[in-house]
């Protein structure tokens, strides 16, 4: 119980919370990853149900994001560039046409400083200078993970900047609630409480700023079902994206800490339920996660994991209608999302 640290590679720490039951997570400060989640199934085998990797060469190298902190703007910009005070500002392009979690020069591609320690939590920050990323103003940026004695994962994220900037931080964890060796996640039975997602557009994957109804499509999570009973169905907007790739509507604006998903693998009986006071999931089903190798000599291939990533909607600083990610300068903002693991 509490917190250790052991070398990360040559430049990197690797810590471990560990609770009153043996739940345990561990986490690293390159980039403030989480690295596994080892959980204790209803056969009372510990799995690790986050994919990553075993070293901090394969994160730089072959990224995916597996475990990242997303900074400053998680998910897609249209076009890499947005207005803000009347000033336009141009972002790297690395989607399509589009900047995606604020890329290249990403946050877990870098070392954040430990800022704090407790029994239980560990936070980290990273400064991010004027430009930097292409956003206005010096920016720093906060990722607290707590480990509760009830295998409650508490992250939060808080910004301040001394310019009005953009800030829409995420975590950017794939689950296997099988274990991250298992394969396929699909048949995890998933219910998200979103009665309305946001289409996007055909080879960008950028909202069209319309909030369409779940009922009667492959959307429709509303009612539990396995992720996998109508990926392939036949609707446009998952060819699109070869599956699952969307922004779900949890409320109109951020606010109320929402009860919003839970996740269930029948196999190890082992639940995630997901809070969040934020706007929207993205709601990522692994579909481009290539054929590769992660932690302990598995192989990881397509929708071998899944993501649940809070977030004020794709491209919501260019979209009419949709709530602004505006961190305005002096003020700090601060977002909480939580995943409580139990077993049936």
């Amino acid at each position: 119980m509490g917190i250790t640290k052991e070398p990360f590679g040559s430049e990197y720490t690797l810590y471990t919370i560990t609770n009153a039951k043996g739940t345990q997570i561990k986490v690293t400060d390159l980039g403030g990853t989480i690295v596994s989640l080892l959980f204790q199934d209803k056969n009372e085998v510990m799995q690790d149900i986050v994919l990553g990797y075993d070293t901090p060469e394969e994160y730089l190298k072959n990224g995916g994001f597996l475990g990242a902190w997303v900074g400053r703007s998680g998910n897609r910009i249209g076009l890499a560039r947005f207005e803000l005070n009347g000033k336009a500002y141009q972002l790297p392009v690395n989607d399509n046409d589009n900047n995606l979690h604020s890329g290249p020069d990403i946050f877990s591609s870098r070392k954040a400083k430990v800022q704090l320690t407790s029994d239980n939590c560990i936070t980290f920050s990273i400064k991010d200078s004027d430009l930097r990323q292409g956003y206005p103003g010096n920016f720093i940026g906060t990722c607290s993970y707590t480990l509760t004695d009830d295998d409650a994962l508490r992250i939060r994220y808080t910004g301040e900047c001394d310019s009005d900037t953009i800030c829409n931080m995420t975590n950017h964890s794939y689950f296997n609630l099988g274990g991250h060796a298992c394969g396929s996640m699909e048949d995890t039975i998933l219910w998200m409480s979103c009665d309305k997602y946001t289409p996007v557009v055909d080879g960008q994957a950028i909202p069209t700023g319309e909030l369409r109804p779940v009922a009667g499509t492959a959307f429709d999570f509303t009612t539990q079902k396995p992720i996998g009973q109508d990926i392939n169905a036949d609707d446009e907007q998952l060819k699109f994206v070869g599956g699952y790739d969307h922004n779900f509507v949890i409320q109109k604006d951020k606010g109320m800490m929402v009860r919003f998903a839970e996740a269930y693998q029948p196999k190890t009986g082992i639940c995630m339920e997901c809070y969040t006071d934020l706007p929207g999931v993205q709601f990522y089903a692994g579909n481009c996660i290539p054929e590769m190798h992660g932690k302990d000599g598995a192989l990881y291939g397509p929708r071998d994991g899944f993501c649940l990533e809070t977030q004020f909607y794709p491209n919501s600083i260019n979209q009419e209608g949709f709530a602004k990610p505006i961190l305005r300068a002096g003020e700090v903002v601060e977002s909480v999302t939580t995943y409580r693991f139990t077993v049936r």
